[in-house]
């Protein structure tokens, strides 16, 4: 083998010497920069947003946002990841920003070098070289705009992509970037520019907002349109430079204008957002029931509704999803925000006096008893329950009415009737039960006054108890997020439950909207009751679907009596209007195995079948539960004459023998007696047949006849008066009960105008000309009725 160069062998050592010892040099440096690296990150770490942090957003069930809470800086931001953002959004940013984002380490060397070099020709910034990356150190980091900034900047980006991957980078940016006043976030500023999510952006709508962080306060399209749209066209022209959108894409994407609408925070649902951002301070992303069309439908049309009421009323709707109980709609005040109108207090939570909404529930609990049918017999006349003496809504009196009629004409006497017998602490326990907790005056006990509006509730509670009458009987309590557990209790039976809904199915409104009697919707037969409390301080209608509860409360928060506002002419209507604005949720609620109908008698309330016909005044046709057919309630002044079935005897003549009286073809005589308290209101007939036959001449009196006539003194039956000449007042007239030394109540047309004591003066006003009709009826049952008619002047 033939020796070497010593020429070749001389060159080559030296080469290798000055290799090695620029690779140790070169390691030295590397293996220096790097633990400068370390050191630097050691001593200025990355100040990364913590997650749970910042503004809160709450959302519809499908991601509107109904409220933004701003944060402790009142930057709006409604978190979201890169695959929930559009696509198109996606590829605009990264054309226009950075298309080596997935390639380099946060910092491109070309770029920095073209972008200064620009900066020193023009003798300004025109580029900075920033990646998306950089742009993220810059935005989670504040640093000046000047050349040490720069490299912080470098360094800052460098940092991110040593801890973080891409898609945590980039979901960075998507959260935080700038768009404009205190919006801060992709999400964020697509609802409030464009009123829609970012999942669903146009090519125009994701180019303009690709663009928009790069200068925020001068290309807000709310305030710049035109500004905007250069700069959106700009990034279209990119993209199709790219060739990542077609010609004609662009083309029609330039054509589409640039409109937003004004920036604000979403504002629906308000106060139930409100009430969930104060249980979950520390959630950012707070989901709930809501559905958010349904839910801006039915909140203008509360502000559209109430533009007609006095200025400081206020109004709370609550509608729930009978099957699910979650909560679609919350309106918790007719205007939120408003001084005028107490914007800031939620009426769906505030407790009022529910005024009639829960005689439904005392009918329902009578029936599950076995003490009614829905068409026993109850009298709508003056009573006194231990003192307690209540009036009708218009304080007029209607005699003898079914259940079904007390229920849905809404009758205070028969529901107070129906209470003294269920007991008002066992009512009040019930309703607890199925989740209806009275708030009652403090230190006072239940009382009669309950079913009359004597306690207070909440409108969430009367929604989620009227919920019963589609379940079956079973209450629920309104959902408002979907983690929240379905809790339900039972209220009433299936078969009360039922009954009562098809009473108030059947009734029908006058009022413009309501479906006529008996009639079925596309939702179902809509069962409904309202209720005004004392004073006219609270309107309530609620409603029942097969698919959904509706209630709605009317009044003013400060509870300030209104006037002439009242369940039936003020809420029931809007009530109504929300229906018919729900989404079809039928589901068929069959009639339980244990109601059945059967035909009834009055005065005695027994079956038909069983009743002889002479004792069968009226007959009606009753459901009934598991059978019960319970008799018509006992008179409850034990002095006078008994409801019910009387058997006296009579002689040949047909005159009445008392105990020691004995007479020719002696026999014994049923007669169907009708509550006292009914007489005024019977017939000429129905009174004939049910009067007790006259003692036989020489009989002692007995005590079926303790219950005496009385007469009216001070007018004649049948007198014709006439109004004074010119005059503005009404007729008076002075009367007086004959007969009598007990309590008289003097009604005027079925109206009660108040009472005297045995004979003293009655002065009554005769407020019109025409007929009219007084009436003196006594406690137990006796009373005197004359008709006078008015001529004008």
């Amino acid at each position: 083998m033939a020796p070497a160069s010593p020429v070749t062998g001389r060159r080559t050592r030296p080469f290798l010497a000055r290799l090695r010892r620029w690779l140790r040099v070169a390691t030295a440096g590397i293996a220096a920069l790097l633990l400068l690296a370390v050191l630097l990150d050691r001593l200025f770490p990355l100040r990364l947003p913590a997650p749970d942090t910042g503004s809160t957003v709450v959302l519809a069930r499908d991601g509107t946002p109904l409220r933004a809470f701003a944060d402790s800086d009142g930057v709006w931001r409604y978190p979201t990841t890169a695959g929930k953002v559009s696509p198109l959004y996606l590829s605009a940013l990264l054309a226009y920003e950075d298309r080596w984002f997935y390639r380099l380490p946060g910092v491109n060397p070309y770029a920095l070098a073209r972008g200064a070099a620009l900066s020193l020709r023009e003798g300004r910034i025109v580029s900075g070289g920033s990646t998306l990356t950089m742009q993220v150190a810059r935005i989670i980091m504040p640093m000046p705009h000047t050349v040490a900034g720069k490299f912080v900047q470098i360094f800052r980006a460098l940092q991110l992509e040593a801890h973080l991957g891409k898609a945590q980078i980039l979901d960075l940016y998507l959260n935080h970037a700038p768009f404009g006043g205190p919006i801060q976030g992709v999400e964020a500023a697509s609802w409030a520019y464009l009123g829609k999510p970012a999942g669903q952006l146009s090519h125009a709508e994701a180019a303009l907002l690709a663009v928009l962080p790069q200068s925020p306060s001068l290309l807000r399209p709310d305030r710049h349109p035109d500004a905007a749209r250069r700069a959106r066209d700009k990034v279209l022209r990119r993209m199709q430079d790219e060739g990542l959108w077609s010609a004609a894409t662009v083309r029609d994407a330039e054509m589409e204008p640039v409109v937003a609408r004004s920036l604000r925070a979403p504002l629906e649902a308000a106060l139930l957002a409100e009430r969930l951002h104060r249980q979950q301070p520390r959630s950012r992303r707070i989901v709930t029931t809501i559905d958010a069309n349904l839910q801006r439908a039915v909140e203008d049309r509360v502000g559209n509704y109430l533009a007609r009421l006095p200025p400081r009323t206020s109004a709370a709707v609550l509608v729930v999803d009978n099957a699910s109980l979650a909560a679609r709609v919350y309106v918790g005040t007719a205007e939120f925000g408003s001084v005028q109108r107490l914007g800031h207090v939620d009426m769906v939570r505030a407790p009022r006096s529910p005024g009639s909404t829960l005689k439904p529930f005392l009918y329902g609990l009578a029936l599950d008893d076995g003490l009614i049918t829905s068409q026993s017999l109850l009298v709508d006349a003056p009573q006194d329950f231990g003192g307690y003496k209540p009036g009708d809504f218009d304080e007029s009196f209607s005699g003898p009415v079914s259940v079904a009629e007390a229920l849905q004409r809404s009758l205070n006497v028969p529901a107070v009737d129906v209470l003294d017998h269920v007991g008002p602490k066992r009512f009040v326990a019930r309703l607890a039960n199925g989740g209806v907790d009275l708030e009652l005056p403090q230190g006072a006990q239940p009382n009669l006054s309950i079913i009359l509006g004597g306690a207070s509730t909440r409108l969430e509670d009367l929604v989620g108890a009227y919920t019963a009458f589609a379940n079956g009987g079973l209450a629920g309590v309104p959902r408002y997020q979907p983690e929240q557990p379905k809790q339900i209790r039972r209220l009433l039976s299936p078969g009360a439950a039922w009954i009562i809904r098809d009473i108030l199915a059947t009734n029908p409104a006058d009022v413009d909207g309501a479906p006529m009697e008996g009639t079925i919707n596309r939702h179902g037969a809509v069962a409904w009751k309202t209720g005004t409390s004392y004073g006219y301080r609270d309107a309530w209608a609620l409603g029942v679907t097969d698919g959904w509860t509706v209630g709605v409360w009317i009044g003013r928060p400060d509870g300030t009596p209104s006037p002439g506002q009242y369940g039936a002419v003020t809420s029931l209507p809007l009530m109504f209007d929300i229906v018919d604005m729900l989404p079809d949720r039928h589901a068929y609620v069959a009639q339980p195995a244990s109601v059945r109908k059967v035909d009834i008698c009055w005065p005695l309330g027994g079956a038909a079948s069983g009743t002889p016909p002479a004792l069968c005044r009226q007959r009606r046709s009753a459901w009934t539960l598991d059978g019960a057919l319970p008799p018509t309630f006992a008179e409850r002044d034990l002095t006078a004459w008994s409801a019910g079935l009387v058997s006296v005897r009579v002689d040949a003549a047909g005159h009445r023998l008392s105990a020691t009286c004995h007479g020719k073809g002696e026999h014994t005589l049923q007669i169907a007696r009708w509550p006292a308290l009914a007489t005024p209101w019977l017939s000429a007939d129905d009174a004939a047949h049910a009067a007790l036959p006259p003692l036989a001449p020489g009989c002692a009196p007995d005590s079926l006849d303790l219950a005496g006539p009385i007469r009216i003194a001070g007018l004649v039956d049948g007198a014709r008066l006439r109004l004074a000449p010119n005059s503005t007042r009404p007729l008076g007239v002075t009367l007086q009960a004959l007969g009598t030394t007990g309590e008289v109540q003097w009604l005027l047309d079925g109206r009660l105008q108040g009472s005297s004591l045995g004979h003293a003066d009655m002065r009554l006003a005769l407020p019109q000309a025409g007929d009219h009709q007084i009436t003196a009826l006594t406690r137990n049952g006796a009373f005197a009725r004359l008709s006078v008619h008015v001529d004008k002047s």
